[in-house]
């Protein structure tokens, strides 16, 4: 049995990055304890994985297949968890942990690929008891689930995932819900035990109830109020599919639930079940520390954006209306966002972007139409492209009332309070560029 390092939990604010990058569910290393300890570590990890052979070796009847599932951590690219196939056998002292969330840092464009997703992302293989010490230090669950294969199973699954880390056969197209490290290794399993291998029909949600790609996803972002605004506003459509059983394993705790349930030749997959490192419960914060967090969330801002303008205007509507000066500012900024959230659909290869229905309140057109506010040459444009707008807006409050009714965020809730804002304003300027119109 592997014995893991005991490790302080007190971490400090210096986060360093290495070269063995991780996807935004299977990222791995980051937050060291410190940064002599992270080269010193480094160094001996990028050795040792040199020194590993790349062909499969022999394995004994001692031999060992685990699924790890780490727990999320506290950055947002560790909220998912991740999950990793563990292979070891004390006769032959073999020790390789394979994980399918490495990139390379130095591929050319590297940041223009990411953005897009079409960097590549690769399979690794690194000692554990090097690696374990990384997710110790982040404070993250560590459980393994030693899995009752045959030796013949256990040799076809190593073999597979050697081949699978050949050079030529590495890399592959990394999508958000669909492939990633969790998905990769549901499907090695399945390939290294055939049909003799049975996953549950059922949904390991809440009551056996399944759910989407999002509402999935929201369930791990409760606690990053800004993150998960994000993401739900970058989404579209295709994040809303209810997922199957299958596809609801995208996420590591959920692969590790479906494979308790799992059996092979009629026998439970799982022989036993155990946790290699259990974290230390975070301290309580403050008060004022969980106040700040409430007033600082994208629904508090909304709501309290909402509710100046709101006051400012009863007070002095005319004053208010007078000016273009905010409705040029507060349109720009919506129509910021707007292009970026168009680029994510029609720029971008991540499968989920596309269809995003928040396209409806977040337009780009609103960009150079806030430019154009207040230039009595643009008027003609300007009125019905509000009419149409000022619509478009109501379809996309109605929409948010209904997820809020039936749970789930197609809109993102903060947008409750900014959709009547934003219907406020392009009603206020339809009747100011009537009234200009009829002047005139």
């Amino acid at each position: 049995m592997l014995t893991l390092p005991k490790i302080k939990h007190k971490m400090t604010n210096t986060n360093h990055q290495i070269a063995d990058k991780r996807n935004p569910y299977c990222w791995v290393r980051t937050h060291h304890t410190s940064y002599i300890i992270h080269q010193i570590s480094y160094i001996a990890l990028l050795f040792a994985a040199s020194c590993l052979p790349v062909t499969a070796q022999t394995l004994s009847p001692s031999a060992k297949v685990s699924l790890l599932t780490i727990g999320p951590g506290e950055e947002l690219y560790s909220s998912f968890g991740h999950s990793a196939i563990w292979i070891s056998d004390p006769t032959t002292g073999l020790d390789r942990n394979y994980n399918y969330g490495s990139f390379d840092f130095r591929a050319d464009n590297f940041y223009v690929k990411f953005l897009r997703g079409t960097l590549p992302y690769q399979i690794s293989v690194h000692p554990l008891k090097l690696e374990a010490p990384y997710w110790q230090a982040e404070n993250r669950r560590i459980t393994e689930q030693e899995l009752n294969l045959s030796l013949a199973q256990k040799q076809r699954l190593l073999d597979l995932l050697e081949t699978n880390y050949l050079p030529q056969n590495r890399e592959y197209a990394y999508k958000f819900f669909y492939d990633n490290c969790s998905t990769r290794l549901r499907d090695m399993f399945q390939n290294a035990c055939g049909d003799s291998l049975k996953y549950s029909p059922q949904s390991v949600g809440e009551n056996n109830k399944a759910k989407s790609y999002r509402d999935w996803m929201n369930d791990y972002l409760t606690a990053k109020n800004w993150a998960q605004f994000g993401m739900n506003a970058a989404i579209g459509l295709p994040a809303d599919h209810v997922a199957s059983p299958a596809q609801e394993m995208y996420l590591p705790n959920n692969l590790m639930k479906h494979l308790d349930r799992a059996t092979l030749g009629g026998q439970p997959l799982v022989k036993q079940t155990q946790t290699l490192f259990e974290p230390t419960p975070p301290e309580d914060l403050p008060f004022w520390q969980k106040l700040l967090e409430v007033l600082v969330s994208p629904s508090m801002v909304a709501f309290l954006l909402f509710w100046v303008v709101f006051r400012v205007q009863l007070k002095n509507p005319v004053a208010f209306n007078a000016p273009f000066w905010f409705d040029k500012i507060f349109f720009g900024f919506v129509g910021f966002w707007g292009c970026f959230v168009l680029l994510l659909w029609v720029g971008t290869d991540h499968g989920v972007t596309a269809w995003n229905q928040n396209l409806l309140w977040l337009m780009p057109l609103h960009l150079p139409f806030a430019f154009m506010l207040g230039k009595s040459k643009y008027n003609a444009i300007l009125q019905p492209y509000v009419t149409v707008c000022l619509l478009l807006a109501v379809a996309a409050l109605g929409l948010c009332l209904v997820g809020i009714v039936l749970r789930s965020q197609w809109i993102p809730f903060p947008t409750t309070f900014l959709l009547p804002l934003i219907i406020n304003r392009l009603n206020s300027l339809r009747q100011r560029l009537t009234v200009t119109k009829n002047s005139l």
